[in-house]
């Protein structure tokens, strides 16, 4: 198990040193790009649902979850993404696949574990291009680009109370680097013109959490959980080039002359973040719940301030679902002891582009498949969701998001019996 997880570490941190394309979405241009990071596979598959604590798979919503942790868990994940753009101008299709997190649990006595981890917390990822014909003899090209995003190391720890309350808190240091570019070029003119901007982001953030559990009949559970991330601050190092350029065509363009000009460095208020949740359901059997969640996202701003077109609102979340087991301890049935997931989730981004307030709605589905005769699992997930309008010369992104995640388990600092 231990070679396991140190041969998987070592093999997605070399992956993560390379850029990923999190991300295919025009509206990541604004803020720190689009906010990927939506839950583990397992809870993305519940719309987003994180109400309630597991034995064997690690919450990155609520760190309270790790009070629940009973066995050393190693959990990694990787998304596939296919969005399809309409737009009043024309449509398009892309495709981006990514590594999301990963994450090792510990539980280090029968009430306290703690994790460590890293994931994608934001990412940014376009091309666009057009092409303007004005007249016969006379057009102009123009390439918008944008790559990078905000990761994120962690180190959480959850603390059971009583058998029914558990408390939790992260640590977050948030890194990375946003690069973002438009290219002009007139076709009776020989050169063209690029602007790339670059920012380097850094900065701590914290998150608090807990969870709470109630038998309220023979076999079924009331569970209520909450977290709280308050505001934090993200610095910015900003560098702007202007550059003349030349090419043979526009997506390979060579540099003639280059100039740096000055532009301020900028903070960004990553906005505080407040959920509620409530399940019900029987242990290991079913569950249905419900979870709200409030963004102060109206105290963030964009990484340069001659963006004008795009201011931020308070945004929200409710998500909706579930899980279903068969039967978890069958021996005659494999399809009886796999977990079915589904959710609903409708979320107000707090972006606002042309006066019009981005929405992002989504259908879940999910299975999760046991590997026989230990605890670990592989889940699988699907989310169909449309982002976005078409009003206001905007775009409307109707996306499909497949995700894997592996959660091998096992138990370590077992004593010996015989020496």
């Amino acid at each position: 198990m231990i070679k396991k997880i140190i041969v998987s570490i070592c093999v997605l941190l070399s992956i993560s040193t390379f850029a990923q394309s999190g991300t295919s979405s025009s509206y990541s241009f604004y803020g720190i790009g689009d906010v990927k990071f939506k839950g583990t596979s397992e809870n993305r598959s519940m719309g987003g649902l994180s109400i309630f604590p597991d034995s064997t798979h690690v919450n990155l919503q609520n760190p309270a979850g790790y009070g629940g942790l009973k066995l050393v868990t190693f959990s990694v994940s990787g998304s596939h993404n296919t969005t399809n753009v309409e737009s009043n101008f024309g449509d398009g299709k892309s495709k981006n696949t990514a590594v999301d997190y990963l994450n090792v649990g510990i539980p280090l006595t029968s009430k306290w574990s703690a994790g460590v981890g890293l994931m994608a917390y934001s990412a940014v990822g376009y091309r666009i291009q057009n092409v303007t014909t004005i007249s016969e003899d006379f057009a102009t090209s123009n390439q918008f680009k944008g790559n990078g995003g905000v990761n994120r190391v962690f180190f959480s720890s959850g603390y059971k109370i009583t058998p029914n309350f558990s408390v939790g808190a992260s640590v977050e240091y948030n890194f990375g680097k946003i690069e973002t570019s438009s290219l002009e070029f007139l076709q009776a003119v020989q050169f063209g013109t690029q602007e790339l901007n670059t920012s380097e982001e850094s900065g701590f953030s914290f998150n608090t959490g807990f969870m709470w559990e109630k038998k309220v009949t023979a076999k079924h559970k009331l569970f209520v959980s909450g977290y709280y991330t308050p505001e934090s601050t993200l610095s910015l190092v900003n560098t702007r080039k202007i550059a003349t350029v030349q090419f043979s065509n526009i997506s390979d363009p060579f540099v003639i002359d280059e100039e740096i000009i000055e532009v301020p460095d900028t903070e960004i208020k990553l906005p505080s973040k407040l959920a509620f949740g409530v399940g019900f359901g029987q242990e290991r059997k079913w569950l249905i719940g419900a979870e709200f969640t409030l963004s102060q996202t109206s105290s963030l701003q964009n990484r340069f301030v001659d963006i004008t077109n795009a201011t931020f609102e308070n945004g929200n979340k409710v998500s909706v679902g579930g899980y279903f087991i068969p039967q978890y301890n069958s021996f005659s049935s494999y399809f009886k002891r796999i977990t079915y997931r589904y959710g609903f989730r409708h979320e107000n981004t707090g972006l606002i582009i042309n006066d019009k307030s981005i929405d992002d709605t989504a259908v879940t589905l999910g299975l999760g498949f046991p590997f026989s005769g230990s605890f670990s699992n592989i889940n699988v997930g699907m989310e169909y969701g449309r982002k976005g309008t078409k009003a206001a010369d905007l775009v409307r992104e109707n996306y499909i998001n497949f995700t894997v995640s592996l959660s091998l388990n096992d138990k370590w600092f077992v004593k010996r019996k015989i020496n």
